[in-house]
């Protein structure tokens, strides 16, 4: 008797249906954290984009005064003789240059940069 139920154990292979669910449970969890890990680290790269792109612009927009003793009126003047283009933050910020010489991010861009030492006008 104890051979038959041997013989019927290794007859029957396979998983069960809980042993399905919980796998599928863990690749849940662990594809969960990796779709949170890379955001992240997405977040991190368009803030720092976003505070290259500020400081760019300030940049352009000083070298125009000190070039010719005033700020310019619209962004024509900064491109393309001082800035190649403007800066498109993806749809993610966007930088608005003024004409009495103050710079401001607005987006995604001020939420994830302020914090990095942006000063935002």
């Amino acid at each position: 008797m104890l051979q038959r139920l041997r013989a019927a154990r290794k007859e029957e292979s396979g998983f069960t249906l809980i042993e399905l669910l919980i796998v599928i449970i863990i690749l849940g969890v662990l594809a969960g954290i990796v779709v949170f890990a890379v955001q992240a680290v997405n977040d991190r790269g368009q803030a720092s984009a976003c505070k290259a792109d500020y400081k760019t612009v300030t940049t352009a927009m000083e070298a125009f005064y000190a070039k010719n003793g005033s700020y310019p009126v619209a962004r024509a003047g900064l491109v393309p003789q001082y800035i190649r283009d403007w800066p498109d933050g993806g749809g993610n910020y966007v930088i608005h240059a003024w004409p009495g010489g103050a710079v401001q991010a607005t987006g995604a861009c001020a939420e994830g940069a302020a914090g990095a030492g942006l000063e935002l006008a």
